[in-house]
């Protein structure tokens, strides 16, 4: 027990590093870990029959009822990284000092989580629905290459700012932060929290509690009817943003509460051999390696092979 509890929490631990990182959803390291399904249904958990069980005080319902056991060291995990990757290793720094190699990791994470999806659903599925796969690569385009434009101040849009952008922090390829900096509204809301303006915080907090409730609802009704269709969009999303995620980048950024954010970013190949191309490249094979190791585990696991 102990033991799955601490692999729960270094997973989270690697879902909250996954966030730290502009332009990578934690959706898909949850992806890339195996958890994704099992954290669309534990999310789902929290529903009107919980409700009821607490105005009704149903104790060991209220307890039970949410998978309290995977979500809280997952949680635990995810608030670690966040710590870790803030206060200690800085990683936002690194991000800007050496794109390159944080970015190398991840994209060799994605590639490599793309590369066993499509070989788990076989090449005669992926002919017979590659629709699906279409769609999802050109849905994912068209979000990572969005251009920043003007949006307006009111409450309602606040609140579709906060569905949206949970929405896309679910949803494996696409970032929740990326979203709301396409939607002009990065530095707005987070000036908002830091200066505790509930008058924007409020509808903000309810778009992100209702993209919760309804949209991992969405995902896990389409996940057991549609999984292979499913899969296979989700793949595309994931096809697409590898774009943002190459390490060789133009990045373009502004400055967001006095620190600079990430707002765009034109892929480009190295010229030159240099060190850091060299590093680049051997953290997109560690990514790789990386999930190689991890599906094999969990493939093992499944079938009692230790």
């Amino acid at each position: 027990m102990l033991k799955s509890r601490l692999k729960l929490v270094a997973k989270g631990f690697c879902v909250g590093s996954a966030d730290v990182v502009p332009g990578v959803s934690g959706g898909t390291m949850a992806f890339i870990l195996g958890i994704y399904p099992q954290l669309i249904n534990a999310i789902k958990s929290f529903d009107s029959v919980w409700l009821r069980m607490i105005t009704a005080f149903n104790i060991r319902g209220i307890i039970n009822r949410p998978d309290f056991g995977f979500l809280m060291p997952l949680g635990l995990g995810m608030i670690a990284a966040l710590l870790f990757f803030t206060r200690i290793i800085p990683l936002p720094t690194l991000i800007r000092t050496q794109p390159e190699i944080i970015y190398g990791l991840f994209f060799g994470l994605v590639l490599g989580t793309v590369i066993i999806l499509l070989r788990h659903l076989g090449f005669n599925l992926i002919l017979q629905r590659s629709l699906f796969l279409i769609l999802g690569i050109l849905l994912g385009g068209i979000v990572v290459t969005m251009v920043p434009t003007s949006t307006p101040d009111d409450s309602w849009f606040i609140f579709l700012c906060g569905t949206i952008a949970i929405s896309a922090m679910i949803l494996p390829g696409v970032s929740g932060s990326f979203i709301l900096l396409m939607l002009k509204k990065y530095a707005y809301i987070f000036n908002a929290i830091g200066h505790f303006d509930f008058s924007i915080i409020l509808p903000f907090a309810l778009g992100i509690l209702t993209g919760v409730v309804l949209f991992s609802r969405v995902l896990a009704h389409v996940l057991k009817w549609f999984y292979q269709q499913t899969i296979l969009f989700i793949t595309g999303l994931l096809i697409a943003s590898l774009y943002t995620i190459w390490p060789f980048q133009t990045r373009l950024y502004e400055v967001v509460r006095h620190k600079e954010r990430l707002i765009s970013s034109v892929p480009y190949l190295p010229e030159a051999f240099s060190s850091q191309t060299f590093y680049a490249m051997l953290m997109i094979i560690v990514g790789l390696a990386l999930v190689i190791v991890l599906n094999r585990y969990s493939e093992n696991t499944a079938t009692g092979n230790k």
